[in-house]
């Protein structure tokens, strides 16, 4: 009889992740050729079918990562569901409009923003050192990208076909459309008049600073615990499907051991933490995600010598009923 899957396997860690250096139409574009794109749960939004998915199972969103060196560019474009970024590590700038010019914010570690949908939005590492964003996406299926006209300009330039089912083509790879296909009909006028602007000011009320204080999430009188609900009230309080909340760990502080209804995703931002699903535990450090499948066990200790830091992800607009165990 074949066993339950290991612990092991529920976690993507940093060092192990498998990036995607194509996975868009505006891969080769100048300034943007150095990004590194990841599809950590669920297939994301990448344009190239060689993207490595690490985790392929239905959580009610997606995770995903960008890992960009200084002045790396990610070029305008717009999503049909939510997209929330929390940074990692790096300094960035987040860009809004058809050509990045309607609005900026810079952000840097832990700061979090969440774009609404249908807005253009674009963003470079501004740091000197490689920047890594963790992201969400909406929705089990996140839609194709909608791109800036002058994107597709570029892309010709090199060689890059976008199909209609968003399948990325490289002609300079000697990849051949496949016949009969259709190709991605390029981003017209009508279109980008119909989306959303968004001006710096409206842009910075989309973010939630590492230092703003937010409500208590679900452990609030667990000793050594604080928690900050980062997505689930206002001011970021429009439907996203999922709430992001983010937890610090006091040296040996612990939440024991309790079960929700929900998928849990847990994305390590500092620190060292021992993660228990079911009765196997394993050790986290930072830049790790680990997901937690709905009604599991599942407890959290910090093992290190300092406080330590946890985003989390739960699927539903509103925090689940968390069950002691």
């Amino acid at each position: 009889m074949t066993g339950a899957p290991s612990i092991e396997s529920r976690i993507v860690r940093y060092a192990d992740l498998i990036p995607c250096r194509d996975a868009f139409i505006d891969t080769r574009s100048p300034g943007s050729d150095q990004k590194e794109n990841f599809t950590i749960i669920g297939p994301g939004v990448a344009e190239n079918p060689k993207q490595h998915v690490h985790i392929n199972e239905p959580h009610g969103f997606n995770i995903g990562g960008a890992r960009q060196p200084p002045r790396c560019l990610n070029s305008q474009h717009s999503h049909e569901t939510v997209e929330v970024f929390y940074v990692f590590s790096g300094r960035w700038r987040f860009m809004s409009g058809e050509h990045g010019t309607d609005g900026e914010v810079f952000m840097g570690p832990g700061d979090l923003i969440s774009i609404p949908t249908r807005l253009f939005r674009g963003f470079e590492n501004v740091g000197e050192d490689t920047g890594f964003l963790w992201a969400v996406l909406g929705g089990d299926d996140a839609g194709h990208v909608l791109w800036a006209p002058y994107v597709f300009d570029m892309a010709r330039d090199y060689g890059l076909v976008l199909l209609e089912d968003g399948t990325l083509i490289d002609t300079a790879k000697v990849e051949a459309v496949p016949k009969g296909a259709r190709l991605m009909p390029e981003t017209t006028v009508a279109q980008v008049a119909a989306l959303t602007r968004a001006d710096s000011a409206a842009l910075a009320s989309c973010v939630i600073p590492a230092d703003l204080p937010r409500p208590a999430a679900l452990h609030p009188r667990t000793a050594g615990i604080a928690e900050r609900l980062l997505i689930g009230t206002a001011p970021i309080d429009w439907p996203h499907g999922f709430t992001v909340a983010e937890v610090t760990l006091a040296h040996d502080a612990a939440i024991a051991a309790h079960r929700l209804a929900v998928p849990d995703v847990w994305f390590v931002a500092e620190g060292s933490v021992e993660v228990g699903i079911g009765e196997e535990t394993a050790l986290c450090g930072p830049g790790d995600t680990i997901t937690v499948p709905a009604g599991a066990v599942r407890s959290l200790a910090n093992r290190g010598n300092a406080a330590a830091k946890v985003v989390q992800v739960r699927r539903g607009d509103k925090l689940p009923v968390c069950e002691p165990v």
